[in-house]
Parts: C-alpha cells; structure tokens; sequence
C-alpha cells in the first residue's frame, strides 16, 4: 500500500513526510477554487508525490462545473482527477446522474488523465445506484487503511481523518501508481 493525504484550505501545511501521493481540493461548485491550492501543489510536487486534485460537487449545472474545474485546476499528465460526491454543507447532494455526467466529461474533456470517484461508505452504499466510478473508486471509511467495508474495488481508501484525511492506494509501488496514472 502506498502513503498519501487529501487536503484543502482548511490544512494550510502538511508533511509531505512518508508519502507518496497527495490529492488536493480544486474547486467546489462553480464559484470557489481553494484559496491555497497552489501553495498545496508546490509543496507535494517539490516532494515528488503523484499530485491529484478534486472537485466537490453540487447538485446541477454539471457542464458549468466541469469547465471550472478544468480552467481552475493547474493540472499536468500524469496528475489524477476526481470528483468529490457527498452532501454539501446546504444538506443537499448532487444525483447520480449528476455524479456520472461528471465523471464521464472530464474523461472525455482530459482523456490523459485517470478520473475517480470520491465518497463515503454511506453514499456508497446507500445513494449510489450506478456503481459508475470512472477509472477508481477513492472511498472513505474509518477503519483499518486498506480495508474498507464495501464489495467494490477500490484504488483508495481514506481511513482517518485525525489530524488530517489519511489515505492508502491499492499499488504495489509509486512507479505502478504513476504507470496508472499516466493511462
């Protein structure tokens, strides 16, 4: 299993420390974009981590969303993509189909890049009705990294969030991690 984090403007530094990867908050909706993402991005590509970045997504206007992720997010091959799909702090959430949509248009707009589907068990198990995940699943369940409660596949597990969104990925080494990376 390799090493990584998640973060967002609410860790302003990290440890790049052990890891192998990091995945970092881009944008959410269509109206915000992280206001420390590229303090976050120098930090792990200065580290030689697999760099990713993820979108939180709101329910509706998918197309909008897509373009402001990709105009925001300071991507380069070989980084990962993803959508973050889970109730937003208005206590709504966005479909599946919305989910999907997503995930297929920036597959299709970055066909260079591999795209994943971010949520919890819960969402999982119970909102999820299509299975679709893109390229990988990256679920979160608090339990012991690398063995999360689901039937799926899975290529990463967040497994705490204490102090920080820890997570593990399904790779024998961070060279197989970057082979699948770069598609």
């Amino acid at each position: 299993m390799l090493h990584g984090v998640d973060v967002s403007a609410y860790q302003p530094s990290y440890d790049t420390d052990g890891l192998d990867f990091v995945l970092i908050k881009s944008t959410e909706g269509r109206t915000y974009v992280n206001p420390r993402l590229d303090a976050q991005v120098k930090r792990a590509r200065d580290a030689e981590c697999v760099v990713g970045f993820y979108h939180f997504l709101w329910p509706g206007d998918v197309a909008d969303q897509v373009d402001y992720f990709l105009s925001k997010t300071p991507e380069k091959a070989g980084d990962l993509l993803a959508v973050d799909w889970e109730q937003t702090g208005g206590g709504t959430r966005a479909s599946n189909a919305d989910k999907d949509r997503f995930i297929r248009a920036v597959k299709e707009e970055r066909p260079g890049h591999r795209v994943l589907l971010y949520c919890n068990r819960s969402f999982w198990l119970n909102h999820d009705t299509t299975s679709y995940a893109g390229d990988g699943l990256w679920i979160a369940d608090y339990v012991s990294a690398g063995k999360p409660r689901i039937e799926a596949d899975w290529r990463i597990h967040q497994y705490t969030d204490d102090p920080l969104d820890r997570n593990v990925a399904d790779f024998a080494s961070v060279r197989a991690l970057r082979d699948w990376a770069a598609g």
